[in-house]
């Protein structure tokens, strides 16, 4: 059986999470130790998991398609276009996971809203 890529991971991940199955993408591929960069919650694993699991509550539709996956040794970024409900125009998230072995063990994320009359004819995607 062929090794899984941390790409594969990170993707599974974040799928996974978006559909409101936080705790089994815990479960499967987050580290014990983990830590996170997102300043609006404690930096700890259990905050961030507590986030997601009261996001995928509240937003039961959401959707999160990724446009763009990089992988640099123990790094991999993704670009997705997520949206919180159908028929908003969403944002475009980078998320940054560092791994250690097959585990997610840090994570930065950064999102930027989707503005409603951009002059840019090329799209945030």
């Amino acid at each position: 059986m062929a090794e899984t890529s941390h790409r594969e991971i990170a993707t599974s991940f974040l799928t996974l999470a978006a559909s409101g199955k936080v705790r089994e993408a815990y479960s499967k591929y987050v580290a014990p130790n983990f830590r996170h960069h997102n300043p609006f919650f404690r930096g700890d694993r259990e905050s961030l998991l507590v986030a997601m699991e009261e996001s995928a509550t509240e937003n039961p539709n959401k959707k999160l398609e990724i446009k763009l996956t990089l992988q640099d040794e123990d790094l991999v970024a993704t670009y997705s276009h997520v949206q919180q409900n159908p028929g908003d125009l969403g944002g475009g998230v980078v998320h940054i996971f560092r791994f250690e072995g097959d585990r997610i063990v840090e994570m930065w994320d950064v999102g930027q809203a989707i503005p409603q009359d951009s002059p840019n004819e090329n799209g945030m995607f």
